[in-house]
């Protein structure tokens, strides 16, 4: 990773794209991978595609997702705490005590998830587990009147303030990896395909959708208006590893082991193969993972778009997933990163995946 790469990364992962509203870090990805796609299409709901090769008739997409985990104002009292609910899979644990930036038109509002002080929790009964009905947001304000007059109404995201940082020379650690170091991957295959001077046959759509928290709903929508004969997509998966994890449930995958890819109905496996192929003969490490009936990634949303898109997923392990110290190790980072950039290499055009021809 060189410099100009670094501050990309450093920039797009410490700004806040919450479901719904991920126009702001949609406007960076754009603007870093402009110098190594052809042109680009945007869509309705703010996914973004750039696009190598455009003119080819066969259309490879590689995926990640944009949109982080948030929260929203949900009610506002007299006394102008505020109460949130869930924007996706947020985790109402975590929040107590925590800085946020709630996002106004005014600009960003400071406030804090209070709590209650320890000395006043001394039971089960006086000791609550948070949720919707007992966190609020205090920002400093006197009433309702004030918090309104602040810009903030019903509605406003909330954004945890947590930021970048690098733990022991060997992690890269902040709040919404899952999924924008997808988005930082992606990037990074287009800007070696170009700075490689590579010439596919076929088109690469490099495609950075929104809403996946809440659904896969914005691969739902782009895989429509691409038609991708081939989808490739990276997400996170969880390093099993630290404490409180279950393997016989969760799998055995480790930070730092390479990408996992995964087994399962939406994968096709004549594609996983190749990707399988292109590891072993390249050397990449590589750990392996099985699915029940679902990837629950983008993955899904692909597979099962139009007529059946051949897709595959190559994952990232990740440590502590939907908290704000998302973990994962430079080496897996590289690693899926060159992964996606041989198998597309190795990809023919105008391959057929179907099992039966």
């Amino acid at each position: 990773m060189d410099d100009k790469s670094k501050e990309f990364l450093v920039k797009y992962l410490n700004n806040a794209s919450p479901t719904g509203f991920e126009t702001s870090g949609q406007q960076l990805w754009l603007d870093y991978i402009k110098p190594y796609i052809d042109t680009y299409q945007t869509d309705v709901y703010g996914s973004v595609v750039g696009i190598i090769n455009p003119e080819a008739d066969y259309k490879v997409v590689i995926e990640a997702h944009a949109d982080e985990i948030s929260w929203f104002v949900h009610y506002i009292n007299d006394q102008g705490y505020i109460y949130i609910r869930r924007n996706g899979g947020s985790d109402y644990a975590i929040a107590p005590s925590k800085r946020v930036n709630i996002h106004t038109k005014k600009g960003i509002v400071k406030a804090v998830f209070g709590w209650p002080a320890i000395h006043v929790r001394k039971d089960e009964k006086s000791d609550p587990k948070p949720d919707q009905k007992n966190l609020c947001l205090d920002c400093g304000a006197s009433n309702k009147d004030e918090v309104l007059s602040m810009g903030i109404h019903v509605g406003c995201v909330v954004t945890f303030e947590d930021e970048f940082m690098e733990l022991n020379n060997r992690y890269y650690v902040g709040r919404a990896l899952d999924n924008r170091i997808g988005g930082f991957m992606i990037a990074e295959v287009a800007r070696r395909l170009k700075e490689n001077n590579v010439k596919l046959d076929f088109g690469v759509y490099v495609v950075n959708a929104v809403q996946e928290e809440i659904g896969l709903r914005g691969a739902e929508m782009i895989s429509r208006r691409i038609k991708p004969n081939v989808a490739i997509v990276t997400d996170v998966c969880h390093d099993t590893q630290s404490p409180l994890y279950n393997k016989v449930e969760q799998g055995d995958q480790k930070c730092g082991s390479g990408p996992v890819l995964t087994y399962g109905p939406a994968v096709q496996n004549n594609l996983l193969d190749l990707i399988i192929q292109v590891a072993e003969d390249k050397e990449l490490p590589f750990q392996r993972a099985a699915a029940t009936r679902f990837t629950g990634t983008d993955t899904d949303a692909f597979a099962y778009s139009a007529e059946g898109v051949a897709s595959a997923l190559i994952s990232l392990p990740l440590k502590y997933m939907h908290t704000t110290v998302e973990t994962v190790h430079k080496d897996d980072v590289e690693n899926v990163i060159r992964l996606m950039y041989e198998t597309l290499l190795a990809l023919e055009n105008g391959h057929d995946f179907r099992y039966i021809q």
